[in-house]
């Protein structure tokens, strides 16, 4: 199995979840994980993994970036490179070409109830949907604070989620 994981991070957060769900799946295959400015053409793998962070309940825009990023320490520390480059994964998705391949989403939130801080997972399933990907699941995992970090056990838990991916795709 040939598996791409795409995020797009502005702490680190996600990032590291990212790597964690490539770990877990790298016993089934072939795995690149690739931040969205980077990430280029999907075409071609056999599962696609795509996560980002939860912005003002739902994916981020140019916008939330930006604000994100400002709201950050004034030297700019804590921030992943790249963090405002475009594309994010909004514009990212919408360039996505049509493949009938199996696809999951992850986001990043706040460890509070979903209705009340949103899901990015589920604006990525939808868009993935939209380019004729099939969604084997969707998942969200916890930070304590807008900034992070990790809440104990997430990074354990999305190895767990990557590996239960390459079983079922």
């Amino acid at each position: 199995m040939r598996a791409l994981v795409v995020y797009e991070s502005m702490y680190g957060n996600t990032r590291a979840v990212a790597e964690a769900v490539a770990d877990g799946l790298a016993a089934a295959g072939e795995v690149a994980v690739r931040p969205v400015h980077d990430a280029g053409d999907a075409s071609g793998c056999d599962l696609l993994v795509v996560g980002g962070p939860t912005h003002m309940h739902g994916l981020t825009t140019s916008h939330s970036r930006k604000m994100s990023v400002a709201g950050a320490h004034e030297d700019g520390t804590g921030v992943e490179p790249g963090a405002t480059e475009a594309p994010g994964l909004r514009e990212w998705l919408r360039h996505l070409g049509a493949e009938p391949k199996a696809a999951a989403a992850f986001d990043t939130r706040l460890d509070r109830n979903a209705a009340l801080t949103g899901s990015a997972a589920r604006g990525i399933a939808r868009r993935l949907r939209r380019h004729g990907r099939r969604i084997v699941d969707t998942e969200s995992f916890l930070v304590a604070d807008a900034e992070g970090p990790l809440e104990d056990g997430e990074l354990e838990r999305a190895r767990a989620w990557g590996r239960r991916l390459a079983a079922g795709s």
